[in-house]
């Protein structure tokens, strides 16, 4: 159902911005990736095909995930809770839950390249990212309260169960940078 005539031609645009960003986000990081690497040193331009791999691979796992799980668990449960009424829902607000849920998820997953790149840059350790886990887990709530399309408590823990998930990873990653650091 649509309210507006520009709804449905908003929709196919909407799509095409959704999966033209998953399409296009190797080549975009790639961009990324040549934009750094005359900063680096030789040795640390190695990383280009890790960095490339991990980043977009994340990128389009977080889609998936939003799309497999998060997305329909969201609908089901909004469109449950208001079971008593008959629900008309317009396509731009279908649309907009869809592209906020995948693009959100798909940059959240990127939690384990960040933090690659700060532990490199000697910013933060596994150490400090242990002993600050209990401000990390209220951090991480928040962001996902905030990213959240929808107030409820289901959507909010939909979006940090992973994110938790991804800062324990991260540690291990923190952890990997610094264990080769101190083998050089």
């Amino acid at each position: 159902m649509y309210l507006n005539p520009t709804e449905p031609f908003n929709l196919y645009l909407m799509i095409a911005l959704v999966l033209g960003l998953f399409a296009a986000s190797p080549f975009v990081l790639y961009q990324f990736w040549l934009f750094i690497a005359p900063g680096l040193y030789r040795t640390e331009k190695r990383y280009v095909l890790p960095f490339l791999i991990s980043t977009v691979g994340l990128f389009l796992a977080g889609g998936l995930f939003g799309y497999k799980m998060v997305y329909p668990a969201s609908l089901d449960f909004l469109i449950g809770y208001g079971e008593r009424f008959q629900p008309m829902i317009t396509i731009g607000e279908y649309t907009k839950l869809f592209a906020t849920i995948i693009i959100g998820l798909g940059l959240m997953f990127e939690m384990p390249i960040l933090v690659f790149f700060l532990a490199l840059m000697r910013v933060i350790s596994a150490g400090w990212m242990w002993r600050n886990l209990r401000y990390s887990v209220l951090v991480i709530f928040i962001v996902a309260a905030i990213v959240t399309p929808t107030a409820d408590i289901l959507n909010m823990c939909l979006f940090a169960a992973p994110m938790l998930a991804l800062y324990a990873i991260s540690i291990g990653v923190a952890w990997l940078v610094g264990a080769r650091r101190e083998q050089c």
